[in-house]
């Protein structure tokens, strides 16, 4: 009699905890991978996440133009760029990045991008080529893979943009990302270093349009986007790149840099583009 009056309780129990657990596991599933400051989506590809921001239906249908954005860390993009994005989406193209850590333009991190690349493409109808848009550190990560892929790039946005490794993060802090040690690292700078990637960029013939600030302290304009432009201009490329000088202004959340109409214009255009048959 004592065992049986025990056993209806544990029974009870045990269905209070397999209930609790199945709540629980719900409540986390029902949590966005990642925060957006949009309407979209956010998922995992390969346990990273990505995000998309969802534009408004096309009208004419066939693959979506898209901005493949730099650098997805938690946080960003941010509410600073939110009215640059909702131009984006008004206009009927998605904006949407993977979350690769700091990446700074690593094998690895290109390898997480070329994933994310092809789920949307082979999965979801994106467009082959879209526009990539790399903000700060960003462009370490856009340069990188548009070099390992310019078949797969329509266009390159900037905003106070990174081209070299040695102006941020520095070679050794750059290092870990790449799996190698500082002094190994910088031996093959002219193999890693994005900035080594332009010519590849200028050869392809892919648009350009950056912007960046004269007193950038961060991220110094004459050696990150005025060093890009150089470079284009020694390929015969220079009429495809255009650099935006802020004037008065550093590495901030000056309003400019996030509704600069041309620049947006410029990725809309391109991701268009990108998009035809």
């Amino acid at each position: 009699m004592g065992i049986a009056s025990n056993v209806v309780p544990c029974l009870r129990l045990a269905l209070c905890l397999i209930v609790a657990s199945f709540a629980a596991t719900c409540a986390i599933a029902d949590e966005p991978v990642k925060s957006l400051i949009l309407p979209g989506e956010s998922f995992l590809i390969e346990g990273r996440p990505g995000f998309i921001l969802t534009p408004k239906p096309s009208e004419s249908g066939g693959r979506t133009p898209w901005i493949f954005y730099a650098p997805t860390l938690n946080g960003l993009p941010d509410i600073h760029e939110k009215w640059m994005h909702e131009q984006f989406l008004a206009a009927g193209v998605a904006v949407a990045g993977i979350d690769i850590g700091e990446a700074y333009g690593s094998p690895n991190g290109r390898r997480l991008m070329t994933a994310f690349y092809d789920e949307l493409t082979t999965k979801r109808s994106f467009a082959l080529k879209p526009c990539l848009l790399g903000r700060s550190r960003g462009g370490l990560w856009v340069t990188s893979w548009a070099g390992e892929h310019p078949d797969k790039v329509a266009g390159i946005a900037g905003i106070y943009p990174v081209f070299d490794l040695r102006n941020y993060p520095g070679v050794k802090n750059a290092a870990p990302a790449y799996e190698m040690t500082p002094d190994e690292l910088e031996s093959r700078l002219e193999e890693f270093n994005p900035l080594n990637q332009v010519s590849k960029l200028a050869a392809a013939k892919i648009p350009v349009y950056l912007i960046h600030g004269d007193i950038d302290q961060v991220v110094p304009l004459k050696q990150n986007s005025g060093e890009f432009a150089a470079r284009y201009q020694t390929a015969g490329a220079e009429k495809l790149v255009t650099v935006s000088v802020a004037e008065g202004q550093g590495h901030n959340y000056w309003e400019g840099f996030f509704r600069c109409q041309p620049l947006i214009d410029f990725a809309i255009e391109r991701s268009r583009e990108g998009a035809k048959p």
